[in-house]
């Protein structure tokens, strides 16, 4: 089912599907500044050649960080004319992503053509604004397959639930994530807001870190959230709980 035939519901269980997080078996550490622009990602970080971070904006604290790591950062954006911090080993280009190469923007295969080391398994951390689903849509697998780590910020949730042709766009990217990638943890995003479905509230932007399903050495529900490590996108602003139906009760081993 792609979307037009699927109720509400149906949608719903998809989306839980994709994104319902589970302790892999790593510590998770935070990447970044304790706020916007920081990320919780497992610590494998050993052997990653490379990070692709497109959407780069006013924040660079995270492909610092993974500087730090010994990881180098290809960074992408093109509302910016260069990052706001000197990140060591990175390169820039002021390009937007799209689903295919044009004047001023860059699909992310062309992009990894160019810029990919030929080995060695790679991060790619995405904030692009609700470009993300037609990005990865047309990614063919074995490129996806070359990251280790994916962080991405999905947005438009409530129109995916909702709406048969928000989902139908979605759907290749969320399809790809859950056939290849188990989710490792989720954020909501409160400075995004949050819309009421029938009964339950959705924030309308979650931060998502997904493992290649390779990688986990285990696979067991993630019951406790906020993690120690979250911090709001704003500090002062309202405390967005996940639904119910992401999180779901204790249930052990999956």
């Amino acid at each position: 089912m792609s979307g037009s035939d699927m109720t509400t519901a149906d949608r719903r269980v998809f989306f839980a599907d994709v994104i319902r997080p589970y302790d892999l078996g790593y510590k998770l550490i935070r990447v970044g500044d304790f706020g916007d622009g920081g990320y919780l990602l497992p610590s494998d970080l050993e052997g990653i050649v490379a990070c692709f971070s497109p959407g780069v904006s006013r924040q660079s604290s995270f492909e610092l960080d993974l500087a730090k790591h010994g990881i180098p950062s290809f960074m992408a954006d093109g509302s910016v004319d260069e990052p706001m911090l000197n990140v060591p080993d990175s390169v820039f280009v002021k390009k937007h992503l799209a689903a295919a190469t044009g004047e001023d923007v860059i699909s992310l295969q062309d992009w990894m053509d160019q810029f990919a080391p030929t080995d060695g398994d790679m991060i790619l951390q995405m904030d692009i604004e609700g470009a993300e689903y037609n990005v990865l849509s047309t990614l063919p697998a074995e490129y996806l397959n070359r990251f280790r780590l994916i962080v991405l910020e999905l947005h438009r949730i409530p129109s995916i639930l909702t709406k048969p042709a928000a989902f139908k766009r979605a759907h290749p990217a969320l399809s790809a994530l859950k056939d290849g990638f188990v989710c490792a943890h989720i954020h909501p995003n409160n400075a995004s807001g949050t819309v009421d479905i029938e009964d339950e509230t959705f924030p309308r932007v979650i931060e998502a870190t997904f493992v290649r399903r390779d990688r986990a050495k285990r696979k067991v529900r993630s019951t406790s959230f906020p993690h120690a490590l979250d911090r709001r996108h704003r500090p002062n602003g309202p405390v967005v709980n996940l639904p119910l139906e992401w999180i779901g009760p204790e249930s052990g081993a999956d």
